[in-house]
């Protein structure tokens, strides 16, 4: 996002527990001058903040997109014959099957979800 999260919640960046130790640079240096900047750092720090929203939306569309450009559609009609992706429970070994089947579409719900019948004439 270009800031890290301290920044963007306080305007600044944090000073480590070791710096204060050691008397950093930043630390001798400090005075009322620095407060007042800092008063003034937080005024503007909605300006990253901005920026970051912009950044993550930016990101979201591009994973949005990257997505829609990879999956495939896929629509079945009453009466096709489909695989079934076994879900992994227990000790599975990579060579058991992840698929079983065939299944018969009995009925279409919506969009991409369907009744199944199996041979047996059992609905899934």
């Amino acid at each position: 996002m270009g800031a890290t999260p301290f920044h963007l919640v306080y305007g600044g960046e944090a000073v480590v527990p070791v710096e204060v130790g050691v008397k950093s640079d930043r630390i001798q240096h400090y005075s009322k001058d620095n407060a007042e900047r800092r008063l003034l750092e937080l005024d503007l720090v909605d300006e990253p903040r901005a920026k970051a929203v912009v950044r993550l939306m930016t990101y979201r569309q591009r994973m949005c997109q990257n997505y829609n450009w990879r999956v495939i559609p896929r629509s079945f009609q009453v009466g096709d014959f489909v695989w079934k992706k076994v879900k992994s429970v227990g000790d599975v070994t990579k060579l058991e099957a992840t698929w079983v089947g065939p299944f018969k579409v009995v009925e279409k719900l919506w969009s991409s979800t369907y009744y199944l019948e199996d041979e047996d004439g059992r609905r899934l």
